[in-house]
């Protein structure tokens, strides 16, 4: 790794965005999912939908769902009979999606406190790999690509949903002003945190363009790589498939 990584707009040392980010995670368990509808106008959970048909889970596979906090994804992949892990480096957001478990009745998940850069399961564990809004967040991605792969069985499938840059014209600036002025003032009004999601938006502009990101998911194993952009690209479902 290099003696910086980027935490928002700022540079910082890997073990200084790895404390930041779990503050940040811890700070907006509670409200997450709210805040997640207010600033996405509730299209987040179309966008959970789309991407977990394409993972197309299948009754008694064992799915890992990374960075699963709060469950949202883990609850879709289990209603079509897959066997899920859902893996977290956040406790905080772990003790939300098991309470929201818990209220829906929802039963036969595992859930565990997990470094995605550090796995401890073991090679050729899982049938797929999911992780959803937060591959932007790992201090090491490129490490946390490479443990994907490993412990993905041979023809193992990666599936990653994560925000990019939108490539249709007008649209980009528009949602520019929209997330820098307006998402740290819904965050203050709703979770009393403007700081937290201030981050979260600049983690966006910082994290790779798609074909990037690409490179990087074939750089660390994967083949048959695939984008699929979602509003010109604002969204995008990444795959790729380990032999």
């Amino acid at each position: 790794m290099t003696d910086k990584v980027s935490f928002g707009y700022e540079d910082v040392a890997p073990e200084e965005k790895t404390r930041r980010v779990g503050a940040v995670f811890s700070n907006v368990a509670r409200k997450y999912d709210v805040m997640n509808d207010a600033m996405s106008g509730g299209m987040h959970r179309l966008w959970k939908d789309r991407f977990v048909r394409r993972v197309k889970p299948q009754p008694h596979e064992a799915i890992l769902d990374m960075a699963g906090g709060t469950g949202d994804i883990a609850f879709r992949l289990a209603a079509r009979g897959a066997e899920v892990v859902v893996a977290d480096i956040n406790q905080d957001m772990l003790d939300v999606g098991i309470e929201r478990a818990m209220e829906r009745g929802i039963d036969g998940l595992s859930w565990s406190c997990q470094n995605a850069e550090t796995l401890t399961y073991p090679s050729n564990t899982f049938d797929a790999y999911t992780i959803a809004f937060g591959i932007r967040n790992v201090t090491d991605i490129p490490k946390a690509l490479r443990e994907a792969h490993r412990v993905l069985r041979p023809g193992g499938r990666f599936f990653c949903l994560e925000f990019s840059t939108t490539e249709w014209p007008g649209f980009k600036e528009i949602y520019d002003v929209y997330s820098h002025r307006l998402v740290p003032a819904i965050g203050k009004a709703i979770a009393d945190d403007e700081d937290s999601y201030r981050y979260l938006i600049e983690s966006i502009r910082r994290f790779p363009d798609m074909p990037s990101f690409e490179r990087m998911i074939r750089e660390a194993g994967f083949v048959n790589t695939r984008v699929e952009p979602i509003m010109g690209g604002l969204v995008a479902i990444h795959s790729g498939w380990k032999i």
